[in-house]
């Protein structure tokens, strides 16, 4: 359902697991609009008008705002109300700082260790993005990003690698789907993919670090600049 609010928007209420309680769908459904940037940095999050969009009566909307604000994705500020917690220009440089420094060691551990059989999916992978970054849908992009720098994770075979960057996905989701929105930028995002994929495929250690970290940097002024678009707006 699309209603008047601060801006209209539309949010399909769903679930994986129809056995799931209403709360806890509405919890991630609001979780995941919040990450994708359907709901925006700053947005302005009242029980109403979300009850009015989901279809819900205001309890599990308030209580799915108490746990996002748990989470960090919503600030809940006395007399304001809940909005979408904004990402700063800290936050980002915080966060992408530990992912390039991770990224690089990736990648070069992936350069040495990836499989021939790694190397083909990679390579699928690469080309799938492209597709779907030439299609312009945000979600396909999105995940398919995620496809690809899942495969050179897997290929470095470094297991707490893994689980530290699992721990960061979500913040990482949320910035990607920052950069995406610059479609200015399409056309580089596909060959800094097909870059990175031919340093690690080509075994090309210090190529693939310097790629990846490359690759890392470019998105940062690329959300910055969102960022800045989104505070214009709101202004």
């Amino acid at each position: 359902m699309q209603v008047q609010g601060d801006r209209n928007i539309e949010i399909v209420l769903e679930s994986e697991d129809q056995s799931m309680p209403l709360r806890e769908t509405v919890f991630q459904t609001l979780r995941k609009a919040i990450l994708t940037g359907k709901l925006e940095p700053g947005e302005r999050l009242t029980e109403i008008r979300l009850g009015k969009i989901l279809g819900t009566s205001r309890t599990p909307i308030r209580e799915a705002i108490r746990k996002l604000e748990l989470e960090g994705l919503v600030t809940i500020v006395p007399g304001s109300g809940a909005r979408v917690a904004q990402i700063t220009e800290r936050q980002l440089q915080d966060v992408l700082e530990v992912r390039r420094a991770l990224d690089m060691l990736c990648a070069r551990l992936a350069s040495k260790r990836i499989t021939p059989e790694e190397k083909r999916e990679l390579e699928k992978a690469s080309e799938y993005f492209r597709d779907c970054v030439r299609k312009g849908d945000f979600l396909e992009i999105a995940e398919a990003d995620v496809r690809f720098h899942d495969v050179i994770i897997r290929a470095s075979k470094n297991q707490t690698m893994t689980t530290v960057l699992d721990r960061l996905a979500d913040n990482i989701y949320r910035y990607r789907f920052e950069y995406i929105k610059d479609d200015q930028r399409y056309e580089k995002l596909i060959s800094e993919h097909e870059d990175l994929c031919r340093a690690i495929v080509s075994g090309d250690e210090e190529k693939a670090a310097e790629t990846a970290a490359l690759h890392i940097e470019r998105q940062m002024d690329s959300v910055l600049q969102q960022l800045k678009k989104i505070s214009g707006n709101r202004r």
